[in-house]
């Protein structure tokens, strides 16, 4: 299986082991470099290899949660420390003193949700806890949205990884699609956004 998978996933997690599936995930959710980084495909494959006995699922579920949660509230801490400044700066381009306001309100009304629905979405994944913070959103009430998407999110995609595994016969044959169908369902709330918002745009021009 490890030649078929894409950035040769498998043997990634193979020479990084438990710890390096912690600080991926953990960067996935907490930092700028979550971005570039595959958390989807590689919980899912880590799932696969679990089911192959190359890992232990609930060490792999337990260590994953964990950076994931981890992650989320180093975002939240660095947004709530530097976001306030990069919206208020007098050069901000796209960092507004206006569009900090429009973040308080939204925290306040969907932070919960957004939070937990953020994990399964590429780059808002990382970027969500970090404007939390700067919006100035609840600790309580993100640390609960923190900790249920974290495990929902980990054990979502690890466990459809080691299940398939299991009852799929020939699951190598089938694992680029399925990566692939997970990278277009990470990507496509992304790509519909912003193809409204280009419509959106000319709508305003026209």
């Amino acid at each position: 299986m490890d030649s078929l998978l894409p950035l040769n996933l498998a043997t990634l997690i193979h020479t990084v082991g438990y710890l390096g599936i912690f600080l991926i995930v953990f960067a996935d959710s907490g930092l700028l470099l979550g971005l570039v980084l595959p958390g989807d495909s590689l919980l899912f494959t880590a799932g696969l290899l679990a089911s192959q006995g190359h890992l232990n699922l609930w060490i792999l579920l337990i260590v994953a949660a964990l950076g994931a949660i981890v992650g989320d509230a180093v975002g939240y801490a660095f947004g709530t420390r530097v976001g306030p400044k990069l919206f208020t700066r007098e050069d901000a381009w796209f960092f507004t003193t206006q569009q900090l306001e429009h973040a308080r309100q939204f925290y306040e009304r969907h932070g919960g949700k957004t939070i937990v629905l953020a994990r399964f979405v590429h780059f808002v994944r990382t970027l969500a806890p970090m404007i939390a913070g700067a919006a100035g959103m609840h600790y309580g009430t993100f640390l609960l949205s923190n900790i249920f998407g974290g495990l929902f999110w980990v054990i979502s995609v690890s466990v459809l990884g080691f299940w398939l595994g299991n009852t799929m016969p020939d699951i190598d044959q089938y694992i680029l699609p399925i990566l692939g169908v997970i990278g277009i369902l990470a990507f496509s709330p992304t790509i519909v956004h912003l193809i409204q918002s280009g419509v959106k745009k000319r709508n305003q021009r026209g």
